[in-house]
């Protein structure tokens, strides 16, 4: 209680929510990118090389706020929530991307149904989460918003999990070639992963706001 009384009378150092907000933009970008992916055939490189221009932007905002973790004297909240965040979601930019490089190193070029039904889960998470990081700036006065994100986002990665259970039985029972199933099978289980990670992101919030509400 003295801890938290204390911290709410110290100045804040705002500029980690900036940096919350500016790579959740790049959640954002990185997720529109992957559904403009695979509602197209054909050639990937240009997308490719669009997401991996989004994940070093998300990098850099990554390596700043390491940085400036360890110069700054007072922080919003406790330093290893913020280190916590900072990784949540550069993990999820990061496996946003390896989702479209595997789709290309198996050749997958048409993606199903299911596939671009969890992509479109994604980016609503993304979006979400881009919603949720600014509202840090004041967690005591958005502690009811910032909760009702959180469960959203986690609301769609239960539903991912049967997407995807669904997605591989349907594939199992197509019995395609090896290649060809090892390689949805995996597109499948990444775009899945991610959905895990949004959730991971969402939970460090919400510890976050146990700690200041």
């Amino acid at each position: 209680m003295l801890m938290r009384l204390f911290r709410k009378l110290m100045p804040k150092e705002e500029r980690f929510i900036d940096k919350f907000a500016a790579h959740s933009r790049c959640m954002v970008a990185a997720a529109d990118k992957l559904v403009a992916l695979m509602a197209q055939s054909g050639d990937q490189a240009s997308f490719l090389s669009d997401l991996s221009d989004i994940e070093n932007e998300a990098d850099g905002i990554t390596y700043q706020t390491i940085i400036a973790l360890h110069r700054a004297f007072m922080t919003p909240f406790d330093r290893s929530d913020i280190h916590a965040l900072i990784v949540a979601l550069d993990d999820t930019v990061d496996l946003i991307e390896e989702v479209a490089q595997r789709a290309a190193l198996y050749r997958v070029l048409e993606f199903s149904p299911r596939m671009r039904q969890l992509g479109a889960m994604i980016q609503s998470m993304a979006r979400l989460l881009a919603e949720v990081t600014p509202l840090l700036t004041n967690i005591s006065g958005n502690a009811d918003r910032i909760n009702t994100l959180c469960r959203q986002v986690s609301n769609i990665e239960t539903e991912a999990d049967r997407v995807l259970r669904d997605a591989l039985i349907d594939l199992i029972a197509q019995q395609p070639e090896t290649i060809v199933f090892l390689g949805r099978k995996e597109v499948y289980e990444l775009l899945e992963a991610v959905t895990d990670r949004c959730d991971d992101v969402a939970d460090v919030i919400e510890g976050i706001l146990l700690d200041h509400v």
